[in-house]
């Protein structure tokens, strides 16, 4: 009675996985939906059960794992001070008022938006589309150690659940076909389902990335340089195919690319000069606060890279602008210096997170209105630096580190003036990785030990 809509697609061949993402990204998924759509409500209407295969997906994922608490403490609360009114601070000569507030926490209530994020394959555009136009909330950045064992997790049960050995698993994922294989269609929406508000082509890299043979070759040398360079110049930035040339996985030749090889010819290292730091700020303040964006997260610095001719690194520029310009902006203009007071809050704040382990932490939501100079990244590397200044922290759960520097760091509100004089050992932004999505946030770092939820008793 009603058309099998798996009958509307083509038997196609692709030659690689970027060919085939290429086409389910370019694919118009709000066709589908209507058609589905309407053949459920003509099936409904006419009290005749639907028995069509649904396209993307089986059935409805399993409920998803309970978010971590991710609301911090404000900082006037730790310091026992009256909450301030939300105010904006207005910048100096780089255009529209500065927002002080965090970003949004995300929220956790649409199952159908759940179900979209585990099944439809859809690229960053079409994520952005769907947050403005439908209020899609997703998660992006590096993927926590929690987030990592449950989708280990889910793929083992995949595994035994069919019966298939390693080396047939390891077919599936590999496959440029998307799982596709016959028997093996919902693959990649199984183990998405195990997450908590991940998109299916984020799982989809995570998981190839993390499980690659070429995975963690440690420093590149110059004769892999060269031969990436080569690559680069005959296929174009065809990461994949160069992957099986360098013997490095598609991510790591793309970023030792784009961070440290392209444009190099023009490429400047060392001390910023006055000249371009004032260039930098200008780029930064068109693309985020003349757009109303935010200017310490929603920056795409490969593309303030090329607009400064290719002249400092993407990597260069965002260091740049996290450690030393943007705080010395929100500081209406002085540099401003870590502090004990700094710390006190920051430990309090990432205690009353709750976590199991630091890697769960969204850096971004850390800072207020009241307390707001230090951008996601520097937070993040202050508190690796505390954390490594504990002796066998590396054996360590968290719930062990956060103890100790609570009685360290935490005791009581220093006075504001402490901490400015001796200049301590900082962790530095090399040392933390870029986000699994070139600019998002860079994953914190966790200890080997097992990770406790505070009060969890386990």
């Amino acid at each position: 009675m009603f058309p099998d809509p798996a009958a509307l697609l083509p038997d196609l061949n692709f030659a690689s996985s970027e060919d085939l993402l290429r086409s389910l990204q370019e694919f118009d998924i709000s066709k589908v939906v209507t058609v589905l759509k309407t053949l459920g409500e003509a099936a409904a209407a006419a009290n005749v059960q639907l028995n069509a295969p649904p396209l993307f997906a089986p059935g409805p994922p399993p409920p998803p794992p309970p978010p971590v608490q991710q609301q911090p403490v404000r900082s006037d609360a730790i310091l026992g001070r009256p909450p301030k009114q939300p105010q904006q601070k207005k910048s100096r000569g780089v255009g529209p008022a500065l927002a002080d507030g965090p970003p949004a926490p995300l929220q956790h209530d649409n199952p159908e938006h759940a179900h979209m994020l585990a099944n439809v394959w859809m690229n960053a555009s079409k994520l952005a589309e769907l947050v403005k136009t439908e209020g899609l909330v997703y998660k992006k950045g590096k993927f926590s150690s929690l987030e990592d064992a449950q989708l280990n997790a889910a793929i083992e049960r995949y595994r035994v659940s069919k019966g298939l050995s390693q080396a047939d698993l390891d077919q599936i994922i590999f496959s440029n076909k998307l799982g596709k294989e016959k028997g093996h269609e919902s693959f990649w929406s199984e183990i998405t389902s195990a997450l908590h508000l991940r998109p299916i082509i984020a799982v989809y890299h995570h998981v190839r990335r993390a499980r690659h043979p070429f995975a963690g070759k440690g420093a590149w040398t110059k004769t892999e340089d060269d031969l990436l360079l080569q690559c680069v110049q005959n296929m174009g930035q065809q990461w994949e195919k160069i992957s099986d040339v360098v013997q490095r996985t598609a991510a790591d030749c793309r970023d030792r690319y784009r961070n440290h090889l392209q444009d190099r010819d023009v490429r400047r290292v060392g001390a910023w000069t006055k000249e371009e730091e004032e260039e930098l700020t200008r780029i930064v303040t068109e693309m985020t606060v003349e757009q109303g964006k935010d200017i310490d997260n929603d920056i795409f610095w490969g593309v303030v890279s090329k607009r400064m001719g290719g002249k400092r690194g993407r990597q260069q520029c965002r260091i740049k602008w996290t450690d030393s310009l943007a705080p010395q902006l929100k500081n209406t203009g002085e540099r401003p210096r870590w502090s004990a007071m700094d710390a006190y809050i920051l430990v309090h704040k990432v205690d009353s997170l709750n976590v199991r382990d630091d890697t769960e932490i969204d850096w971004k939501l850390l800072p207020d209105e009241n307390w707001n100079v230090w951008s996601a990244h520097s937070l993040q590397r202050r508190w690796l630096t505390m954390k490594r200044s504990i002796k066998g922290f590396e054996e360590m759960s968290h719930a062990e580190i956060m103890e100790i520097l609570k009685t360290k760091k935490a005791q009581s509100p220093p006075p504001s003036s402490a901490g400015r004089k001796k200049k301590g050992k900082f962790t530095s932004a090399e040392a933390v990785n870029d986000g699994e999505e070139g600019d998002a946030q860079p994953e914190a770092g966790s200890s080997s030990g097992p990770g406790t939820m505070a009060g969890s008793g386990s």
